[in-house]
């Protein structure tokens, strides 16, 4: 699948076969790169999906006067209000 189609899941999922590729060291110099590339860039894309991510929470959490309120999120666990 092309990278700029891929879900932010989707993406993580290659960046393991990646690592595992790599870890495994069997390819060759020149595909090791290529994999090591792919790899980076897949890193960035993540990246940059986690922090816009955050911001939109962050635009959520926000009160009235503009303050952002910090709050623990606990994974697994719904607010039953």
């Amino acid at each position: 699948m092309e990278e700029k189609k891929m879900t932010f899941e989707q993406a993580l999922g290659r960046l393991e076969e990646i690592v595992a590729l790599l870890e495994k060291g069997d390819a060759p110099l020149d595909q090791s790169l290529e994999l090591y590339e792919e790899g980076a860039a897949l890193v960035r894309r993540c990246n940059a999906a986690l922090e816009q991510a955050e911001r939109r929470v962050t635009v959520l959490l926000k009160n009235e006067e503009g303050t952002v309120t910090e709050q623990v999120f606990e994974a697994g666990i719904a607010d039953e209000t």
